[in-house]
């Protein structure tokens, strides 16, 4: 059994983003940590890989840097790593991360992808579904728990009113949702262990992967700009006829 497990390194959370001036892109930092809700796919991962005699491998695209967040996973105990890191990305949209990741997971055969429900430096939610639909896989999202039986995967599917039981054969993708599963701590011996474990630095021409960044993606960032501040309310002073003046201004709001 083969898990292959998409995650990704992010500038520190605590320390705040910059921008370049050309492009409007993150710069990021050398030191990178790994991204918070990576940790639960991490985990996931492991007991599963650790329930069938299995093989965790990370998969990522992300400016290298000093893999810090990559040794981080590795640490908790992931086999190895997988880090595609090519001047070419950059700018890439959605669809091009699902295309490179898909690319390294089918070079890799993986049994079973898992991934984050979103990353926290991008929010934009769809790489997991684009990436399960190229690699023909289905989609077993916002799994709050996961277990394998026969050839299967199994999982309890978090909803608003409780969760869903959902199915499908192997091979399939998983999100993993945050709080689903305790991220263990790594020991000494796993830090240390993580420094000789491999990683590999494939690049796109390597994977198969062609038009790629910000051409590739059909997207260009032209403008940023600071949120407006949020203005003051209104007060109404209720002196028995406070609901007329609040249904003035739903009128004028054109609420009602």
């Amino acid at each position: 059994m083969k898990i292959a497990v998409c995650v990704k390194q992010i500038p520190d959370p605590a320390t705040p983003y910059e921008l370049d001036s050309e492009n409007h892109f993150v710069v990021r930092p050398d030191d990178q940590v790994l991204d918070d809700t990576d940790r639960y796919g991490v985990e996931m991962g492991l007991q599963l890989a650790e329930a069938t005699d299995g093989e965790v491998v990370l998969v990522s695209m992300s400016p290298a840097n000093n893999l810090q967040g990559i040794r981080q996973a590795l640490a908790m105990g992931a086999d190895k790593a997988i880090v595609i890191d090519d001047e070419a990305l950059r700018g890439s949209g959605a669809l091009v991360t699902a295309r490179v990741l898909a690319a390294a997971i089918e070079r890799e055969g993986a049994d079973l992808v898992i991934a984050g429900t979103e990353s926290t430096d991008g929010y934009v939610g769809v790489v997991p579904q684009m990436l399960a639909e190229l690699l023909g896989m289905p989609a077993m999202t916002f799994a709050r728990k996961a277990e394998l039986t026969d050839g299967t995967i199994r999982i309890e599917r978090q909803t608003s009113g409780g969760y869903d039981v959902v199915e499908a054969p192997l091979p399939a993708l998983v999100t993993a949702t945050s709080g689903s599963v305790e991220p263990r701590y790594p020991t000494f011996k796993g830090i240390m262990g993580a420094k000789q474990k491999p990683i590999e630095q494939p690049s796109c021409a390597e994977l198969g992967v062609e038009s790629v960044g910000s051409a590739g993606s059909g997207q260009e960032i032209v403008e940023v700009r600071p949120a407006p501040e949020r203005t003051a309310g209104v007060k109404i002073q209720d002196e028995g006829d406070a609901h007329t003046e609040i249904i003035k201004l739903l009128e004028q709001a054109k609420v009602i």
